[in-house]
């Protein structure tokens, strides 16, 4: 499948990686409904203080002087993903779980959650869910829970953008800082890519943004707490997880941006409960490994989670790590495929995962209801592309295929009465290498409120594509990049 290139890619892995690692910053033509009053395209002018090669070469050598070992264990594993990548579903005794389990239990049922704590996936956990799409009712949420706070607002974030909804977010934060602790995480590449550029839908008349919104975040007597993640190799940190009080937690897939709040279309879901307890210890983790000690926090002595009995559903954390060698959100997701009997509904931006992509071939030829919902355009040429390759070969295996009117950022996937929402995309970036958070239950009502919410009305919102739209030139070679990213 379009994988005898690997000088060609090497050549451009890194621009690639560039483009598709900020993937969720580049151009997008705007929703015509994308609320945009008082907006004036092209009146206000943005700076770009530093360049994503100054970026990435700072992010290198910071992180072989205070993550030396890190450092080390990621670009093996990394270099060890992304060649197996080449091979992967040639070479199936490569992977480990290619042969394994090729009936698993139905997923939505008991035997299922076994099934993936056999595979050794982190265990349920109890918890309430609830979901706010789109950027008004998330950024409402978002604003209340942060005014709510009365002990601590700790964000992570890949970008944390420079434009006026960015620093509208800056602006609160900073305020919420003089009265309680405030830590935030953003990725540095992620926000590094995302600044500079105009919005598609423009900015307020007369909004100059800040050059460096970290430096803004903390100027002057700013009392907030900053840790920017480094980025070896290329590798970011993709999570989305805001934390108030340890009681309320947000995760999914937007960003803290003009993007996420006004023109695109995304999910997040908020979560509470003694599942708090998970997140809030990932989150320590993550702040404590970015800080001064670097890798010496590897050593520091971890405090026990609390007691977990509580109200609420299972609710299971998934990982992408490729550090700790974890890709709890691949494993998962192709388990519940594969047990997958009526359907498997799956809305994302970006698709270029050939596991993924054969795992739902082969669903599809058992009869399974397979549809896949894609953007229109997605707002990088090269994923654009590489999702109209993986359309092709899915609507020739029978899976109905849909244009979304715009750009969907969402990342959710149902499979009969289970069901995934978070930050990854299909892609090996999101899969294989990059930091990604999502999390998988199967209460009936939570799904079916997912089917409802989200997929049924995006159904009839999208298009059906046809084959003849995705025909392209050079599509094994489009292929080939489009799968290491």
């Amino acid at each position: 499948m379009g994988k005898h290139q690997p000088p060609l890619i090497a050549l451009l892995l890194v621009v690639s990686l560039a483009t598709h690692g900020r993937g969720e910053e580049a151009a997008v033509t705007p929703d015509p409904d994308s609320k945009t009053d008082k907006l004036v395209p092209g009146k206000s002018q943005t700076s770009l203080p530093r360049s994503f090669f100054k970026t990435a070469f700072r992010s290198t050598i910071g992180s072989f002087v205070r993550h030396p070992i890190t450092t080390y264990r990621l670009g093996m594993a990394t270099s060890h993903r992304r060649s197996a990548t080449l091979l992967e579903d040639h070479l199936p005794a490569l992977d480990p779980f290619a042969l394994a389990h090729a009936s698993p239990p139905p997923p939505g049922t008991g035997e299922f959650e076994g099934h993936l704590d056999k595979l050794g996936l982190p265990e349920s956990l109890p918890g309430e869910l609830g979901y706010h799409l789109d950027g008004e009712a998330f950024f409402t949420a978002f604003e209340k829970e942060l005014a709510a706070a009365r002990e601590s607002i700790d964000i992570q974030v890949y970008i944390l953008d420079n434009d006026d909804v960015g620093v509208h977010c800056a602006d609160l934060l900073r305020a919420r800082a003089e009265e309680i602790p405030v830590r935030v995480i953003m990725d540095d590449l992620g926000s590094t890519m995302a600044h500079g550029r105009k919005p598609p839908s423009g900015l307020p008349d007369g909004f100059k943004s800040p050059g460096d919104i970290g430096n803004y975040l903390v100027k002057g007597n700013s009392k907030v707490q900053l840790r920017e993640t480094s980025n070896p190799w290329l590798v970011t940190d993709h999570t989305k997880l805001h934390l108030f009080d340890r009681r309320t937690a947000f995760i999914g897939g937007m960003n803290l941006g003009r993007e996420s709040r006004h023109e695109w279309h995304d999910l997040m879901v908020s979560l509470r409960g003694p599942i708090l307890s998970a997140l809030s210890d990932d989150y320590d983790s993550t702040w404590k490994c970015n800080g001064p000690l670097g890798d010496l926090a590897l050593f520091a002595r971890k405090h026990p989670l609390p007691d977990l009995d509580g109200p609420g559903i299972p609710l299971r954390i998934l990982r992408t790590d490729v550090v700790h060698a974890r890709s709890d959100i691949l494993i998962a997701m192709r388990q519940a495929i594969r047990g997958a009997k009526s359907r498997i509904w799956i809305e994302m931006p970006y698709f270029s995962s050939d596991v993924i992509e054969n795992e739902l071939k082969s669903a599809a030829s058992r009869g399974v209801d397979v549809r896949l919902i894609l953007p229109d355009r997605a707002n990088h040429e090269i994923m654009n592309a590489g999702n109209l390759v993986a359309a092709r070969n899915l609507m020739k295996a029978g899976v109905r295929v849909y244009h979304y009117p715009g750009m969907t950022h969402l990342k959710a996937m149902i499979c009969d009465g289970w069901a995934t929402v978070g930050s990854a995309n299909l892609d090996t970036i999101s899969l294989r290498i990059n930091r990604e958070l999502n999390v998988s239950f199967n209460d009936p009502n939570l799904v079916n409120e997912l089917a409802e919410l989200v997929f049924e009305p995006d159904f009839q919102a999208s298009r059906l594509l046809t084959p003849g739209e995705t025909k392209l030139n050079f599509a094994p070679l489009i292929e080939s990049i489009a799968d290491q990213l």
